[in-house]
């Protein structure tokens, strides 16, 4: 479940909250009590990046790169 950013646009107070996707926002401070409860837009908190993460994050034994392997594989019987 995703964590949602909130703010009060009465007293300003930030707040988080874990919900699933398909629930409805917050609208009541847990501060001030006020209805003024308004999602913030905000980053994800991890960021996937580097070349063949996703290739070599579960592999097991000497794999290394399954992509590579068939491709140059059908290149060289190509010839």
């Amino acid at each position: 479940m995703p964590i949602y950013e909130y703010q009060c646009e009465a007293c300003g107070h930030e707040h988080e909250a874990l919900q699933k996707i398909s629930a409805d926002p917050l609208v009541d401070c847990p501060a001030c009590s006020a209805s003024e409860l308004k999602k913030k837009i905000s980053a994800a908190g991890f960021r996937l990046k580097g070349n063949g993460w996703y290739e070599t994050d579960f592999k097991s034994g000497k794999k290394k790169n399954v992509v590579g392997e068939s491709s140059s594989k059908t290149a060289k019987s190509s010839d």
